[in-house]
C-alpha cells in the first residue's frame, strides 16, 4: 500500500503527539490507528490527559476574548483560505480517510469536498449573520435583535465521517466568532490530525489567537472532559444514541446547551407509481454506500405488494454484482467495516432476524482470504421481515437491508414512522398527489424527508438532522448558525421620556 498521502499531509512519523498551538501533549497513552483495509498500523496518537485538556480550555477562553472581536467577514475570509488548503490536499486528506476509515476512495474524496463546500458556505454566511428589527408599542422606542457568540464549542464526531461532520460545525462557529475543541473518534484520529496541522497553518499565517480551534483526542472519558465542562458553552455531539442520551443528559445537567445527531433507521417506499429506473440506483447506494456505516444508509425498504417481488428480484441481481474489497480501489462498491466490534453486530443482528422469523434474499457472511486479511470485510445482505422486529427497530451499522411489504401508503407512511429514530426519509413515486402527504405533517416525521432521491447523500446547503431518538439537532446549512450564537433583544428609547410597555403607569 503506497502511504506517501501521509507525508504529504505532513503525518511523517508514527507515533503523533496531539498539539493544540503551544499545548504539546505526549501523555505516553497512545491510540493506535489500523487500517479495515488491511490490518496494518497506520500511526500512533497521544491521549489528551485532564492536565493538557485545561491548558486546551485556558488558551481556548483567552483566544475567544480577541477572535469574537474579529469582523465576521474577516473570519469567514480565514475559513476561505482553510477552503483552498483543503482544495490543494483534497486527493492525499481523501486518500487518508478512506484508507483510515474504510469508505470508498470516491466518497473520501467526496467527504473531503463537503469540508470545502461548507467553506465556501461558511465565507458567505459570515455577512449574513441576520437579525430582525421589530416595532415597538412605545413611542420613540426601536427594538431589534443581535446575535453574539456563544464561547467555546465542543464537538465530538464519530468514525463514520472522520472530518467532514466536525467541519460542518467548526466552520460555522468560527465565523459566528466561537472557538473550538474538537474530540474526534478515537477509530480516526490520523484523519482528525490532519485537518488540524492544515488548519493550524492558516491559522498561524493570519496571525489568529492561539486557541480558536483544538484538538483533543482519547477514547470517551476525553469526551467526558467536554460535557461536564461548564466553561464548555455548547455540545455538539455526532454518534449512537446511547451515546447522546448520556452527552444530552450531563450537558443539560450544568444547563449548557447542546446539539445531537444520533442514530438513523431510514426508510424508502417505493408505490406502484415509481419511476424504477430509479429506484435501483437510490436503493442500492444508500443501502451499501459506506459499508452501511452512514446514518442515513437505507435500512429498510417498504414496498407496494404489487411491486413487491419485482423489486426484491431486481435487488437480488443487483447484489450479485457488488464488487467487494480494498476502497482504494476505483472499481470496488464496497469496502470493510470499521473494526471486528462492529462485525459482530452485523453477525448478532442477522441471527437475530432469524430468531424472529425473518428470512434471507441474499446471505450475508464474513469474508476471509487473500485481499480480506482485517478481518472487516463483510457481505452486503437482504431479508425479509416484518417492521416491528426487534432488531429492525434497532440501528446496526453494517450493510443488511429489511424488506418490508405494504398495501396502502397511509400504511406504508404508518410503518416508516413506526421505528425509534427519525433522521432520513423518502418515497419513490410519480404521484404528485402521493409525494404531497408524504411531505406534509401527515407523512414522514423525519427531519429530512426526500422524493425520487435515496435517503442518503444530504447537502451542505440544508439543515442537516432529525426528530426523535436522532436527537432533534441541526447542523449545516439553513439557519443552522443560529444554534452556535446567543439571541439578544435590544430596545432603544430615543425620546425624553420613559414610557412604560403595556401601558403602565408608575408616577415617582
Amino acid at each position: 500500500m503506497d502511504l506517501s498521502f501521509l507525508k504529504e499531509l505532513g503525518i511523517n512519523d508514527l507515533n503523533f503527539g496531539t498539539t493544540t498551538g503551544t499545548v504539546w501533549n505526549d501523555s505516553g497513552e497512545l491510540i493506535e490507528s489500523y487500517s479495515p483495509v488491511d490490518g496494518k498500523l497506520i500511526g500512533k496518537v497521544s491521549t489528551t490527559t485532564e492536565e493538557a485538556y485545561n491548558e486546551v480550555i485556558k488558551k481556548a477562553e483567552e483566544a475567544f476574548l480577541s477572535w469574537r472581536n474579529i469582523p465576521a467577514p474577516k473570519r469567514g475570509e480565514i475559513v476561505r483560505q482553510y477552503g483552498e488548503v483543503l482544495r490543494a490536499n483534497k486527493d492525499a486528506l481523501g486518500r487518508l480517510v478512506s484508507y483510515e476509515m474504510g469508505k470508498s476512495l470516491q466518497e473520501g474524496w467526496g467527504e473531503v469536498q463537503e469540508m470545502i463546500d461548507i467553506c465556501d458556505f461558511a465565507v458567505g454566511l459570515s455577512r449574513q449573520l441576520y437579525g430582525l428589527s421589530m416595532h415597538s408599542e412605545r413611542p420613540k422606542h426601536r427594538m431589534y435583535e443581535q446575535w453574539h457568540p456563544l464561547g467555546i464549542v465542543g464537538i465530538i464526531s464519530a468514525f463514520n465521517f472522520p472530518v467532514a461532520v466536525w467541519s460542518w460545525n467548526a466552520m460555522i462557529a468560527l465565523v459566528c466568532g466561537d472557538v473550538c475543541v474538537w474530540k474526534s473518534s478515537e477509530k480516526v484520529p490520523l484523519s482528525a490530525v490532519a485537518c488540524h496541522l492544515l488548519l493550524q497553518k492558516v491559522l498561524k499565517d493570519n496571525q489568529v489567537p492561539e486557541g480558536v480551534v483544538s484538538l483533543v483526542t482519547g477514547d470517551y472519558k476525553v469526551g467526558e472532559f467536554l460535557t461536564k465542562d461548564s466553561r464548555v458553552a455548547l455540545v455538539s455531539a455526532t454518534g449512537s444514541v446511547r451515546m447522546g442520551k448520556i452527552v444530552g443528559a450531563t450537558v443539560a445537567g450544568r444547563l449548557g446547551k447542546s446539539l445531537l445527531e444520533l442514530g438513523g433507521n431510514n426508510a424508502i417506499i417505493i408505490t406502484p407509481d415509481a419511476d424504477m429506473n430509479i429506484v435501483l440506483a437510490g436503493v442500492v447506494f444508500g443501502a451499501v454506500g459506506t459499508a452501511g456505516q452512514r446514518c442515513t444508509t437505507t435500512r429498510r425498504l417498504i414496498i407496494h405488494e404489487s411491486l413487491y417481488d419485482t423489486v426484491k428480484e431486481k435487488l437480488k441481481n443487483a447484489y450479485n454484482q457488488l464488487v467487494i474489497g480494498n476502497p482504494l480501489d476505483a472499481g470496488v462498491h464496497v469496502g470493510p467495516l470499521i473494526d471486528k466490534d462492529a462485525v459482530e453486530q452485523y453477525m448478532y443482528a442477522q441471527e437475530k432476524v432469524l430468531e424472529e422469523g425473518g428470512s434471507f434474499v441474499v446471505e450475508g457472511g464474513v469474508l476471509s482470504g487473500p485481499g480480506f486479511e482485517s478481518g472487516c470485510y463483510v457481505k452486503p445482505c437482504i431479508a425479509e421481515v416484518e417492521n416491528h422486529y426487534q432488531i429492525v427497530q434497532h440501528e446496526t451499522f453494517a450493510p443488511i437491508l429489511y424488506l418490508i411489504k405494504y398495501k396502502e401508503l397511509n400504511e406504508a407512511i404508518a410503518l416508516q414512522n413506526a421505528v425509534p429514530q427519525g433522521l432520513s426519509s423518502a418515497i419513490m413515486t410519480t404521484n404528485l398527489r402521493e409525494a404531497e402527504t408524504f411531505l406534509s405533517a401527515n407523512g414522514s416525521d423525519c427531519g429530512i424527508a426526500n422524493v425520487n432521491i435515496g435517503t442518503s447523500g444530504a447537502e451542505i446547503g440544508g439543515a442537516f438532522g432529525g426528530e426523535k431518538e436522532t436527537g432533534g439537532g441541526r447542523e449545516s446549512g439553513s439557519d443552522s448558525w443560529k444554534a452556535y450564537m446567543r439571541r439578544q433583544t435590544n430596545t432603544i428609547n430615543y425620546s425624553t421620556e420613559l414610557p412604560l410597555a403595556q401601558g403602565i403607569k408608575f408616577d415617582i
